[in-house]
């Protein structure tokens, strides 16, 4: 699904991963993940795919502020920590400021 977000500028987190073979709580962990991170103050939305063990998530947010938030929040840590121990062979995190944004859509 495609995340809606507002009118720029704002700012999107570009997790990039690849993963091991080990699967054991990674579905769950995904899952709060995404929940928790609905719930933060600055969360504007997410956007996933994952393919032969490739995957990309784009989470969007509101400021800088909101991002660091996130990162260190508690829960949000711990997993971060299982994900290196267990889930990511490798992975890269890459912020980035929208200027400008457009979309289309046959319903529009």
């Amino acid at each position: 699904m495609i995340a809606v977000t507002p009118e720029p500028p704002y700012y999107v987190v570009m997790f990039t991963s690849q993963r091991t073979e080990v699967d054991a709580g990674y579905a769950e962990a995904a899952q709060r993940m995404l929940e928790l991170a609905a719930q933060q103050p600055g969360f504007l939305g997410v956007e996933s795919a994952r393919s032969d063990g490739l995957g990309i998530t784009l989470s969007y947010w509101q400021s800088e502020e909101a991002i660091r938030a996130w990162r260190e929040h508690a829960e949000h840590r711990v997993v971060r920590e299982q994900g290196r121990a267990d889930w990511y062979a490798a992975f890269a995190t890459r912020v980035a400021k929208v200027e400008r944004a457009y979309t289309f859509s046959r319903s529009d």
